[in-house]
């Protein structure tokens, strides 16, 4: 108002609009929070189009027929004229490594997602691609109290902010410290309603858990129970919802978590990104365990690479040896690595043609982060492919699916600058991930619940394929219509192996379905 403005609508929306006018484009770096947007300038006949800085909300494009065409949902550019469906085949190989296709690519042929933290400008024909803000890591020599302190008041403040709402909200709560954190700080601000998700599978269930911390912060807590039916039934939906393939089982329980939320709520608070931000993933500890190779002489680590190379598959102590003489930029491509090299050679009949690398992805984030720790290296790593990639879209393509809007108060970007400052030691404490959280959280939760280990919404995927779903996991197979891209013989090899129990290969087997029906629901129909 001091500017002159006059709002016409009660929409968070109109605030950008009148901020545009203010500051133009600058105007993303005052934002904070989850935003996609559009906006034509009429005086510079110039289109910008932005996106928050960690790729919480989406925002595709393509050019196609001489036409620009963006949006929120990638199904909607699928319905221009102009735009043909196709399967972009070098996005297939990277998707078959990650689970899901890294930023900037899609798997659709010709459409792209603009990149967080990014904003594009289309003038005269010419598009151009800006960065406007950069996550930096520099750990800083203080001690723990310093970042304990930091992060109760900023996570407190970002809580706070996260709340405001004229519509009934709720929180969602598994049993671990993130979501256990959120739903702490909310319920110190009001009544709350909690949600949860289980399974029949006990040691898949974190029922138990979320219903424990339910009672002691005396939440109005609801629970949903999955069965295999009702997830073999929802997948087509699922999948139609997720616009692109995330072969990471846990979407399909936060849609069934968000289908019962949305029944009293209209915003949800998660824990989204607490991994990420404090050092959450056990194979965080991986570079601390590894480091003791390291102290031998060259000609020893070099002998046990040797014989760790020859041991068979299985056997113990060859994952290790393998890990711990692989540097870590050619080891680590995220919290995923669903088919090896080799194995995707035998899946993928594209392959003869043109063979990538997960390392095409991976090499310029390490290049990036090179004078960092080895922690640091593997967060930078997961903010700019897993978080944005995986753990963000089913987030919120699985609420927004039902109606629900999500929000993520671990990524509030005062709260992940100030984290990026904790030392290694502070993330990962002897066996102990996100250190400086957890001590946070003891402020606010029982310590039985602030020191619980991550589990991170289980699947009992193993099981169901095995058990459940076999006769129609295996007719899926047979009719398969993607054998010209996956060598479905060797997919029902796979299939044939997990049933006998002789390997585990239920992340595989779920990542070639998520395909198979993906290309059903969006390529051939």
């Amino acid at each position: 108002m001091a500017y002159g403005h006059r709002f016409a609508t009660h929409t968070d929306s109109e605030v950008i609009l009148h901020l545009f006018e203010e500051q133009g484009i600058e105007c993303i770096k005052l934002l904070r929070g989850m935003f996609a947007f559009v906006i034509w300038d009429t005086a510079t006949k110039t289109l910008y189009g932005a996106r928050d800085r960690f790729g919480i909300k989406p925002l595709y494009y393509t050019r196609q027929g001489g036409a620009f065409i963006y949006a929120s949902e990638a199904k909607a550019i699928l319905e221009h004229p102009a735009v043909v469906r196709a399967v972009d085949e070098d996005s297939l190989q990277h998707y078959f490594t990650f689970q899901f296709v890294p930023d900037p690519a899609t798997l659709f042929k010709g459409i792209r997602r603009l990149p967080p933290a990014h904003y594009f400008s289309l003038r005269d024909g010419q598009l151009s691609l800006n960065k406007y803000w950069q996550l930096e890591f520099r750990p800083e020599n203080k001690p723990a109290s310093y970042f304990v302190e930091g992060t109760e008041h900023l996570l407190t403040e970002a809580v706070r902010m996260h709340m405001m709402s004229e519509v009934p909200r709720g929180a969602f709560l598994s049993g671990g410290v993130d979501s256990s954190v959120i739903v702490a700080l909310l319920r110190k601000m009001g009544d709350l309603s909690t949600y949860s998700v289980g399974y029949a599978e006990a040691k898949y269930d974190e029922l138990p858990e979320a219903r424990y911390t339910a009672h002691a912060l005396a939440t109005d807590h609801h629970e949903v129970r999955v069965s295999a039916e009702d997830m073999w039934k929802a997948l087509p939906d699922i999948i139609w919802h997720m616009d692109e393939p995330v072969a990471d089982p846990a979407a399909c329980a936060l849609y069934f978590v968000a289908k019962r939320a949305s029944q009293d709520i209209t915003v949800v608070l998660s824990g989204e990104g607490a991994d990420e931000v404090f050092g959450g993933y056990g194979i965080y500890r991986e570079p601390g365990e590894v480091r003791k190779f390291a102290r031998f002489p060259s000609p020893m680590r070099a002998l046990l690479a040797s014989i760790g190379r020859m041991l068979p598959e299985g056997v113990k102590g060859k994952d290790y040896l393998r890990r711990a003489s692989t540097p870590l930029a050619e080891r680590y491509f995220g919290n995923a690595l669903i088919f090896s090299e080799a194995q995707k050679d035998r899946l993928l009949a594209l392959r003869a043609n043109r063979r990538l690398l997960p390392t095409d992805i991976t090499r310029p984030y390490f290049e990036q982060a090179k004078e960092l720790d080895d922690i640091a290296q593997m967060q930078y790593l997961d903010f700019n492919t897993w978080l944005a990639g995986d753990i963000l879209v089913k987030a919120d393509r699985m609420t927004m699916a039902h109606s629900l809007e999500l929000r993520v108060p671990f990524l509030d970007h005062h709260l992940v600058e100030f984290a990026a400052t904790i030392p290694p030691e502070l993330k990962v404490n002897g066996n102990m991930t996100k250190y400086v959280l957890r001590q946070a959280a003891l402020n606010w939760l029982p310590p039985e619940v602030a020191k619980r280990p991550k589990r991170g919404f289980p699947v009992p995927t193993r099981e169901w394929i095995k058990r459940d779903w076999q006769a129609r996991f295996a007719e899926t197979l047979k009719r398969s219509s993607i054998s010209h891209y996956v060598n479905t013989n060797y997919a029902q090899e796979m299939l044939a192996e997990h049933i006998a129990g002789k390997s585990d290969h239920s992340r595989r087997l779920w990542t070639i379905l998520v395909f198979q029906l993906w290309h059903r629901l969006y390529i051939e129909t």
